[in-house]
């Protein structure tokens, strides 16, 4: 049986509120570069649906334990 870790804000990682960071060490890539990534990506889809959905898993991940 497998066991998942829940995806969580990275207070390591945190420049606004750790979301990127999280994301980041959850599919293996570095902070810096899932930043920019998402940003190129808000940018290119007008950027509301960017920012709306970072300020929701703002509020629905839990923040890491430290």
């Amino acid at each position: 049986m497998t066991t998942t870790v829940p995806q969580v804000r990275r207070s390591q990682d945190r420049m606004i509120a750790g979301v990127c960071g999280g994301l980041a060490e959850r599919l293996g890539w570095s902070p810096g570069r899932f930043r920019l990534a998402y940003v190129i990506l808000s940018i290119f889809s007008a950027a509301f649906p960017g920012i709306l959905v970072y300020v929701v898993l703002w509020i629905v991940m839990p923040s890491q334990e430290v």
